[in-house]
């Protein structure tokens, strides 16, 4: 729902590739991490803006009785590795970009696979509802991360 409400409301569209496919790693990265993530003063604000989006979503789920834990809720949006995509979005190195976070490699990796199913369906949405600019902006950041051994095939399965 975060995600859909960020669409429509356009609240993400104005920054670059590298900075909305790392704020949306907030969704899909599960894992929680202690290491501290150091955030440009533009992905801070993207962060403010999807936190002030779920929040009113938490609201208003509240609101209409619907059995929902706020602290669950809370804690499924996770900045912990908007730091990393945005490096690696960047062009920064694997090795470099598994410094900046206490997560082991494995889990960074499938982060970013999955935001590059996300960053597909994102497309396909702004495909639909005729935002050209969120279309080229989401193609751009699928081409950004899709690189390097993140997405080199397995030596133990075929994809």
């Amino acid at each position: 729902m975060v995600a859909t409400e960020l669409i429509f409301e356009n609240a993400l569209t104005d920054l670059p590739p590298a900075e909305i496919i790392a704020l949306f790693s907030c969704l899909v990265f599960e894992l929680k991490s202690d290491a501290e993530v150091k955030l440009t003063e533009s992905l801070e604000e993207g962060r403010t803006k999807i936190m002030a989006v779920a929040e009113r979503l938490l609201e208003l789920q509240t609101n209409c009785s619907l059995d929902v834990n706020p602290r669950e809720y809370r804690r499924n949006i996770n900045f912990g590795l908007v730091e990393v995509v945005y490096e690696w979005a960047r062009g920064t190195p694997f090795a470099d970009i598994c410094q900046l976070t206490d997560v082991p490699e494995g889990s960074v990796v499938r982060t970013i696979v999955r935001l590059d199913e996300t960053a597909k369906e994102l497309r396909n949405a702004a495909r639909i509802i005729g935002d050209t600019r969120l279309f080229t902006k989401m193609e751009e950041a699928s081409h950004l991360i899709k690189r390097d051994i993140v997405f080199a095939s397995s030596l133990y399965y075929d994809k």
